[in-house]
């Protein structure tokens, strides 16, 4: 009893994207699940401390949880931060490959001995733009049996820390920059024949810029096509939220069912809050993520979703983006699950 008293605050962070973790935020579910139990919700990624804000991507916090983008977690743990894998949830999302019109670039095939961007940040933070770029073009050459040794793949420096360029007159009074600017630069100035583009931001930029299409796959039916950084997305716990609290990460997840079952009967209402979750309208969220979207926030530890992460990392590690395999099994923490179990049968 010491121990779960000893709790007052727990910290969590979320990506700007579709998650049943910002899903129940908006609803207040979560909010009202730890204030039974006398805790604090802490956000992570608004704290005016950089150290904290840090945590979004090393998960370093005691008493912390994260959902969102795989590369970050997959990336720490390769690090032996003291995580675990506790759930997952798949949101398919538009995925393509763009060029400009005129580029001479008609299909995948085309892409061949042309120059495709890959944006690359400075050194300290994970770079799960590169990752995300890179796993993107393998996805879409491998449909053609090609490989990208087959493309002259071109660096794109990106400016700046995402932990530190979270204010200021330059981002015109919204929390996040628009996603792609220096791709596209660099495509408009005839650096780069090619990029990859997902999600919200992917559409948007596509759209205002009126590029071409060469291949999308963000619904392909293989699934290995559609893996990479958000898709699937992951919810983690540190360790001693796990070791010492296995029960409110049961809570937890509970309440995130509750969250993806509401999703299913609300479509309309989804869509609204993941168009405020997001930053865009509610036309480019249907656009990016699909007519089901409300049938696909809901999270599970499936073996299936559990092999398309083993997937993703088995790539991030064959590119040089992790300090080091790890087994993914080891990662999974089924101990909430079973508690969630033990209830219902009680």
């Amino acid at each position: 009893m010491t121990i779960q008293n000893a709790i007052s605050q727990i910290w969590y962070t979320r990506c700007p994207v579709p998650t049943p973790v910002g899903l129940a935020s908006q609803l207040g579910l979560l909010e009202e699940t730890f204030a039974r139990e006398g805790i604090a919700l802490r956000s992570i990624i608004d704290s005016k401390d950089r150290d904290v804000r840090s945590s979004h991507f090393t998960h370093h916090l005691d008493y912390s949880f994260r959902h969102g983008g795989n590369v970050p977690p997959i990336r720490a743990r390769s690090e032996g931060n003291p995580t675990r894998l506790v759930g997952i949830t798949w949101t398919d999302e538009f995925q393509a490959i763009i060029t400009l019109s005129g580029s001479g670039i008609e299909t995948t095939r085309d892409l061949v001995g042309r120059r495709f961007g890959v944006p690359r940040r400075p050194p300290g933070i994970v770079d799960f733009m590169a990752t995300t770029a890179l796993k993107g073009l393998v996805s879409a050459l491998s449909l053609e049996g090609l490989g990208p040794h087959e493309v002259d793949i071109v660096d794109i420096a990106i400016q700046g820390s995402v932990l530190d360029d979270r204010e200021g007159p330059q981002l015109y009074g919204l929390r996040n920059r628009q996603a792609y600017g220096p791709e596209i630069a660099a495509l408009l100035r005839g650096e780069v024949d090619a990029i990859y583009v997902k999600g919200t931001p992917g559409i948007s930029v596509a759209n205002l810029f009126a590029t071409r299409t060469v291949t999308e796959f963000g619904f392909h039916p293989d699934p290995k096509i559609r893996i990479n950084s958000g898709s699937p997305r992951i919810l983690t716990v540190d360790e001693r939220l796990a070791e010492d609290r296995p029960d409110l990460v049961a809570r937890l997840l509970e309440t995130l069912q509750r969250a993806g079952a509401w999703a299913e009967s609300h479509p309309d209402e989804v869509r609204r809050f993941v168009a405020r979750e997001v930053g865009a309208s509610e036309e480019v969220v249907a656009s990016a993520n699909g007519p089901d979207l409300h049938r696909h926030l809901g999270i599970g530890l499936e073996p299936e979703l559990v092999d398309a992460i083993g997937h993703y990392k088995d790539f991030l590690y064959a590119w040089g983006f992790l300090a080091a395999d790890f087994d993914i099994g080891d990662w999974v923490d089924r101990r909430p699950w079973a508690l969630l179990e033990t209830r219902a049968v009680a």
